[in-house]
């Protein structure tokens, strides 16, 4: 095979070109090789770069001009309107008549005030070259010699530009002559070329648009003439030179129904070879152990190489495979679509129409499973035919209509294979596929095959199943959406490395790094290559914030492939040329100098550490207070023994508020003095987590109790009391209890004697705490708005001639009232621990208000 097409076939059976063996080994490399009969050149890996496959070098069809002899009739005019030229570009390929010596004129371009405003003109020398001049505003270069007069195919252009009157001539890909003055006339700055002019092929024009002499005219043969209004660069010459259409400032693409043709030229279509430059690619001499280059597109015999560990997983995935995913696509497509030995290559041919049937069966099979979870062989096979489908070359006269349905079933596969059921079997093949994204590179290649099916009526084409999706602009797009490509990331061992990832920031402690939006890639074309520009995007965050700690957007992170073209190194995550423009607890905007895949990850940190002095503060703040609190409750307690308050529900429930507040803030002050012993601190966190959550029970018992006393209930005051101590102490019991069960080994957090933040645990408290203030919440609501109704009308009976001011006075007051007396006996001012990761005033503020609880 050719270069190219050994490297894609390594590359589909998850394998690389040999690499140059080392210089010790050179000898009895060669000699292993000839005892396998293998002689002459082997194809040899590129180390330093890589190699890309010039597309379209083949046959071209065009409609060819022939001006068989010198004559002052023939002629073709351009029916184009030229517009200012500051900048010029003309190209076309030529095939020179050697029978005359004669100056023959290319093309001419005339305006009404001036008849040589641009011309091209040439002859043969004695030598047997052929010689150009340009001519711009009548001004004249010198003849040069640009090509041989072999009666061959050539390929020119000519450039000119108004800034310093620069121009060049190029042939066959190679600049033949420049200099620069042209059309500059003393001080002065040269003008553009003056647009709505006459452009006529094979003649001198000496009145616009006629007035052709013989001696002056073309004889030969000319295709493929192109204009464009600015200087192409050498690389895009090349591509011309290649078949390839500059899109871009095109002001005259060949065509024969932009041309008015003289009935005595000759207009033929001819299959013309595009002529292309000759990559040199390395090669490992058999017979004598050297190394040497040889023509990429040479046919040479290859060697594919396996890392050992890829290897041997390889052998281990087909051992065990059932085979009944490959035996199953391979019966209904009634050939062998997908080889059950990925070593050898017993599958057809692969072209549009065999691709597109051998997805459309794949899609079949996958989508009626039975179980919808792939084996190891399974994900491989499917990906070895994505790898062959994805290189497919489309080729000229091929039914492009085929394209658009082929993209559909290849995004479907896609998507079947990325679903979280497989998330295992991602990572039982990580050493021969380094993880999910490289679904992505072969997505990439895949929405190149787009390109034909853009028209002038049709500029973009989109394809989507569910959460995958490609788009082919002049911008190339694919989205891989939330839930598609994330879990796989997440799961399948995270081989897609986190580089650039900081550990801490800022004092705080670093948790996990995840996936939180969709996956993008954006890539801008010109002239169907990648080129790469700055690119700005928002994306929507889509994953879960766990209490206790916070999501922090610390930066942008964005995926880049690693050199080689092979995706089953997958990639890594660096940070580098981009940033974060905005950052909104939804969303984030990024910027980026660069095109690539894109995605946003969020870095989970525990609650946010401060400094010792702060937290010397804190604790202070919270002892004194919690001391504070302490006696208060006990004072209280006492009161109601002594003092012999007359039994009620409501001396009841705030007896055990009382009881279950004060054993929680005792603990809690002596909790620091436990962490050291791991028992005595687990046994604390236990109560703790049991007394204030018994506390916060008995503070929605309170709410309970001050809504059966707003809304008639039809319950009995035992049968009430029964309900709140099953709710006030059983509720709390039950909670730990199963979170003990549940989570034994994960309960206690590492640097204090709490809830553990960083798992799930620390929900068994906040979980029900903020259902609780929610309930009371509304209940404070409510017995406000009848507190007020109630004042409003007991001050219009007792004071119905009081003033305004007094009228608004008293309801303020009768709101006011109720809510100080009952937010710290329904627990409201908890709210505050809500906001302590924002500030630490907040923290102060939560202190002191549950102090006076």
């Amino acid at each position: 095979l050719d270069w190219w097409h050994a490297d894609r076939y390594c590359e589909q059976r998850f394998a690389q070109l040999l690499f140059e063996p080392q210089d010790s080994e050179q000898a009895s490399f060669s000699k292993l090789l000839q005892s396998h009969h293998i002689r002459g050149s082997v194809w040899l890996n590129e180390r330093d770069g890589v190699l890309h496959k010039p597309k379209w070098r083949r046959d071209h069809i065009v409609p060819v001009l022939v001006f068989r002899d010198k004559t002052d009739t023939k002629y073709v005019k351009v029916l184009s309107d030229f517009p200012a030229l500051p900048a010029v570009t003309a190209c076309a390929h030529l095939q020179w008549d050697t029978r005359t010596q004669e100056i023959a004129t290319i093309f001419s371009y005339a305006v009404p005030t001036f008849f040589n405003e641009f011309q091209l003109r040439g002859f043969v020398d004695e030598e047997g070259f052929v010689r150009f001049a340009l001519i711009v505003h009548g001004h004249h270069s010198p003849y040069l010699p640009v090509f041989r007069a072999d009666g061959q195919w050539h390929h020119f252009c000519v450039t000119w530009q108004q800034e310093n009157g620069t121009w060049s001539i190029y042939a066959d890909g190679k600049r033949r002559a420049s200099a620069s003055g042209l059309c500059a006339v003393g001080l002065s700055a040269p003008q553009a070329i003056y647009s709505q002019g006459t452009f006529i092929i094979g003649q001198d024009q000496d009145s616009l648009g006629g007035t052709f002499t013989e001696k002056e005219s073309f004889s030969g043969n000319i295709t493929d003439l192109h204009i464009w209004q600015k200087v192409l660069g050498t690389e895009q010459i090349e591509k011309v030179r290649s078949c390839w259409v500059v899109e871009q400032d095109l002001v005259f693409g060949w065509s024969s129904n932009a041309l008015e043709v003289e009935s005595t030229v000759q207009e033929v279509t001819a299959q013309f070879l595009c002529p292309g430059p000759v990559e040199e690619c390395r090669v490992f001499e058999v017979g004598s152990g050297g190394f040497s280059y040889a023509s990429c597109l040479q046919s040479l015999p290859f060697i594919c190489r396996y890392r050992k560990d890829a290897y041997w997983q390889l052998k281990k995935a087909q051992l065990e495979s059932s085979h009944s995913l490959i035996s199953r696509v391979n019966m209904l497509a009634e050939r062998t679509v997908i080889p059950e030995n990925v070593f050898i290559s017993d599958a057809q041919d692969m072209n549009l129409s065999v691709a597109l049937g051998a997805l459309d069966v794949l899609a079949t099979v996958l989508r009626k499973r039975e179980t919808p979870v792939l084996e190891s062989s399974d994900l491989l096979a499917v990906l070895q035919l994505l790898k062959q489908v994805s290189d497919v070359e489309v080729q000229e006269g091929e039914e492009l209509e085929m394209l658009e349905p082929l993209g559909q079933y290849y995004v479907e596969v896609t998507e079947l294979i990325l679903g979280e059921q497989n998330i295992e079997t991602w990572s039982s093949i990580s050493q021969v596929i380094k993880g999910p994204m490289a679904v992505v590179e072969l997505c990439n290649r895949m929405v190149s095959h787009l390109a034909p099916l853009l028209t002038a009526g049709r500029t973009k084409v989109t394809i989507q199943h569910r959460n995958v999706g490609l788009r082919r602009v002049m911008v190339k797009n694919m989205w891989f959406g939330y839930g598609s490509l994330q879990r796989c990331l997440s799961g399948a061992g995270s081989s897609a490395v986190f580089q650039d990832v900081a550990a801490s920031d800022g004092g705080q402690k670093y948790l996990s790094t995840t996936v939180g939006t969709a996956v993008i890639s954006s890539t801008l074309l010109s002239d169907y290559q990648e080129i790469s520009t700055s690119v700005r995007y928002r994306l929507q965050h889509r994953v879960q914030v766990p209490w206790g700690g916070a999501w922090m957007v610390i930066s942008m992170f964005f995926l880049c492939f690693l050199v080689h073209v092979s995706p089953d190194a997958g990639g890594m995550w660096s940070t580098a040329g981009c940033s974060v423009v905005t950052s909104l607890p939804d969303s984030t905007a990024c910027f980026c100098n660069h095109t690539t895949n894109f995605a946003v990850l969020l870095q989970v940190y525990e609650m946010q550490q401060r400094t010792t002095k702060e937290e010397l503060t804190l604790q202070t703040l919270t002892f004194i207070g919690c001391g504070v609190s302490f006696c208060a409750l006990i004072v209280t307690f006492i009161l109601f023994l002594a003092v012999g308050v007359p039994k009620s529900e409501r001396t009841t429930v705030h007896k055990n508020l009382i009881f279950a507040l004060a054993a929680a803030e005792a603990l809690l002050m002596f909790s620091e003095l436990a962490k050291t012993n791991q028992v005595v601190c687990f046994t604390i966190t236990a109560f703790l987590h049991l007394f204030f959550m018994a506390a916060f029970s008995w503070m929605l018992v309170e709410g309970l109790l001050l809504w059966s006393k707003v809304v008639a209930v039809n319950m009995s005051e035992d049968r009430r009391m029964k309900f709140y101590y099953v709710t006030g102490w059983g509720l709390p019991v039950v909670i730990v209890g199963v979170t003990l069960a549940t989570s034994f080994n994960k309960y206690v957090a590492d640097n204090h004697c709490w809830l553990n933040v960083q798992t799930n645990v620390i929900w068994a408290f906040v979980g029900p705490v903020l259902f609780i203030l929610a309930v009371n919440t509304f209940v404070l609501f409510r017995v406000v708005m009848v507190t007020v109704s109630s004042a409003r009308r007991r001050s219009k009976m007792l004071t119905p001639n009081s003033s305004l001011e007094n009228q608004i006075g008293i309801q303020i007051w009768a709101t006011a009232k109720p809510i100080l007396v009952l937010l710290p006996v329904l627990g409201l001012t908890w709210v505050c621990g809500v906001l302590v990761h924002l500030s630490i005033i907040w923290a102060y503020v939560f202190i002191v208000l549950n102090s006076l609880q």
